[in-house]
């Protein structure tokens, strides 16, 4: 069964990055990535996305921003947000988790255990 999962970080290197390794753990996964908040949530609003992986860090719409419209469109869609900073200036990650965020990873993180959680959050499909 193909899952796709929607990778969202301003750097395109770490997309591309991402893509490629979760590919190769998981082949049946489609693996779309974006550079923009904007362009990933017009993807998401397809109904075509399985799990979004989403920057807090992103110059036109933050992850919690992302995360909040993603909710409001489709409250069980599943979001793991990644961080480079260990300390949260913006609150961003208290704000999300009091409205639902399960997984927040902290880069680097392994992408081994990355795709563990995919799998754990992907809701089961028919």
């Amino acid at each position: 069964m193909v899952r796709v999962i929607c990778v969202v970080d301003d750097e395109d290197e770490l997309v591309a990055n991402l893509q490629y390794e979760i590919k190769a753990l998981r082949p049946n996964w489609e693996v779309k990535g974006f550079s923009s908040g904007l362009t990933a949530i017009q993807e998401i609003m397809k109904g075509t996305i399985d799990l979004v992986l989403t920057d807090i860090a992103m110059p036109d719409m933050d992850g919690y921003e992302l995360f909040w419209r993603i909710k409001d469109y489709k409250e069980d869609l599943p979001v793991i947000m990644m961080t480079g900073f260990g300390y949260d200036p913006n609150h961003v990650l208290v704000r999300a988790k009091v409205d639902g965020l399960q997984d927040i990873l902290y880069k680097p993180f392994d992408v081994e255990r990355l795709v563990e959680l995919i799998e754990r959050r992907l809701p089961d499909k028919e």
